[in-house]
Parts: C-alpha cells; structure tokens; sequence
C-alpha cells in the first residue's frame, strides 16, 4: 500500500517502506511519516519487505523495533537492495534508553514516535539516505577464503 503527502513529481521526496509485525501498526507508521511529507508503502513482516522492495525501491526502511529484536535479518541481508538501504527501528512503547545495543546492530538509526519532533526527524532519515548513497559495498568474503592460520 502506498501513501504520498506531495505533489507527484517532487524528486526530491524521500521514499520509505515500512514494516511491522500486523496492518494496523505498519498502516500507521505509514500514515505519520506520510503526513511529514515522506512517501510511503507499508508491509507487514519481512518477507512481505523482502518481496516488496524491488517494486518500492526505498531511500529507508522504517521498521517497528519489536519485529526488528525478535528476528532474523539473513533473507533480509542477501537481498540485493535492502542490504544497502538504512533501516530506521520505530518504536512506540520502548525508549531510546531502554535500547539494547545488541538489538541495533546495523541499525542506522532509532525514533521513538510518542515524544518524535517531526523535523529532527526528517534530518536524521534525509542525513541516512545521503550516507549510504556514497558507500562503497564491501566485497562478500567467503568464509572459506578466510585462513586464520
């Protein structure tokens, strides 16, 4: 599902999948960052991310942190597209305080939505976009190329 807040044509809009564990919690995220000028589609799960995100094409993924602690990421970091898009973690119950770090690993960033100021929020997706546009992908290493004789 696909949400715009701006006119068609505004290339420099922001594109953002969003991901959550059911359609209500996944619709609304869509819904709140579409209302700060960010384009929107929603999935719920990541495999439905996974499926998905060729058509989307995302700038950022923006994912509710419970979905992101509770599994894996392997599908998720073999997809040629989503590996190189940041991923926000989201969150409406968990502070960024309560935040574990080994839950955030390769997370690029966290927002608590009920205390969110919209335009800090917008610069930190915009500055997470810009990041990774100018990274150089890393060359898969085969664990078997790895001698640690």
């Amino acid at each position: 599902m696909t949400s715009a807040a701006s006119t068609p044509g505004d290339t420099g809009q922001l594109r953002a999948l969003c991901i959550a564990r059911h359609p209500f919690l996944s619709g609304h995220l869509a819904q709140f960052f579409g209302e700060m000028g960010i384009r929107t589609d929603h999935v719920v799960g990541l495999e439905a991310a996974v499926a998905s995100a060729g058509r989307v094409r995302p700038d950022v993924v923006l994912c509710d942190y419970d979905l992101l602690a509770t599994l894996s990421l392997d599908q998720w970091e073999r997809d040629p597209l989503l590996s190189r898009t940041p991923v926000i973690a989201v969150s409406l119950t968990r502070r960024t305080q309560e935040v574990h770090l080994l839950d955030v690993n390769g997370i690029a960033g966290f927002l608590y939505l009920p205390t969110l100021d919209r335009d800090a929020a917008l610069r930190i997706l915009t500055a997470a976009t810009r990041r990774t546009r100018h990274v150089m992908p890393l060359p898969l290493i085969s664990e078997t190329a790895v001698s640690l004789a």
